[in-house]
């Protein structure tokens, strides 16, 4: 009896991957749905007050509302929350969001770079970042309100002061991390200045200061509610903060969600754009 022998060819490396993403978007949506059916099955045989914690039911319908008009018993028009939609308030947060972080990973990413190559710089200037990193969002909003009144400046510093103190050490790690032996090596090479600049010490530093303005952007989003306490509207934080006070807790929580998952997407383009340009990282 003879048996055919059929070989197969392994899986290449781009369907192992796709293999592997495939199993963790798997497992990803398989525990947001758990934790959706918990929390539902808390809410609905737990006896727990709404106002405490509302099932997912109430805040998807707060998602829904929030982002259309309703019209009350008495003939009243009510459109969006506080007289915006849960859209716009969400993109006044992105435009404040956008000018601090972007102005503070510019200035960072320059006070870093000069602090990685002047040793007499970083002496001065290194103790001031610890401090400026130290300091919560809250000690100082009064004083930047006093500064700078309610308005949009003293949102905008308060997110530029979040960020750049972090931005600022990773550059600072980056440029320090940069190995002698590698500028020794271009330069025997026959390298000048600007090419060791753009082909060593850039490449070189670059995964740290991605890095940085990842975690910058994530402490940005954390003092986004504090930013949007006084005058926050329109503002997706100032919305949370006003529906909170007004014991409104399916709409706080549905703010909280749109926060969260806006600020997972932006730190997953940091990602692709880190595995973009730094490829080498971890091979």
């Amino acid at each position: 009896m003879r048996r055919e022998i059929t070989d197969q060819a392994p899986p290449s490396a781009r369907q192992r991957f796709l293999k592997l993403t495939t199993h963790r978007r798997v497992l990803q949506i398989g525990s947001v749905l758990v934790f959706l059916l918990a929390w539902w099955a808390i809410t609905r045989f737990g006896n727990i007050n709404p106002t405490v914690l509302p099932s997912p039911i109430d805040v998807f319908h707060q998602l829904i509302v929030t982002n259309q008009c309703t019209t009350s018993e008495t003939g009243r028009v009510r459109c969006g929350a506080q007289d915006y939609y849960l859209w716009q308030h969400l993109l006044a947060t992105l435009q404040r969001i956008g000018v601090g972080v972007g102005a503070g990973t510019i200035v960072g990413v320059l006070l870093g770079w000069l602090l990685g190559i002047s040793a007499n710089a970083r002496a001065v200037v290194e103790p001031y970042l610890g401090f400026l990193r130290a300091l919560p969002p809250l000690g100082y909003i009064g004083l930047l309100i006093v500064w700078f009144g309610i308005g949009d400046v003293s949102k905008v510093v308060l997110l530029f002061a979040a960020v750049f103190p972090t931005v600022a050490v990773g550059t600072l790690a980056g440029v320090l991390s940069v190995k002698q032996d590698w500028i020794r090596a271009a330069k025997t090479l026959g390298a000048n200045s600007l090419q060791i600049l753009r082909r060593v010490t850039i490449p070189a530093a670059l995964p740290h200061i991605i890095t940085s303005i990842r975690i910058g952007t994530g402490l940005a989003w954390s003092a986004i509610v504090a930013a949007e306490l006084n005058d926050g509207i329109p503002g997706i934080g100032g919305l949370a903060y006003i529906s909170g006070t007004q014991l409104d807790t399916a709409l706080t929580i549905a703010c909280i969600i749109v926060i969260g998952i806006t600020a997972l997407i932006i730190d997953q383009l940091l990602i692709r754009l880190e595995r973009r340009c730094t490829p080498w990282v971890g091979k």
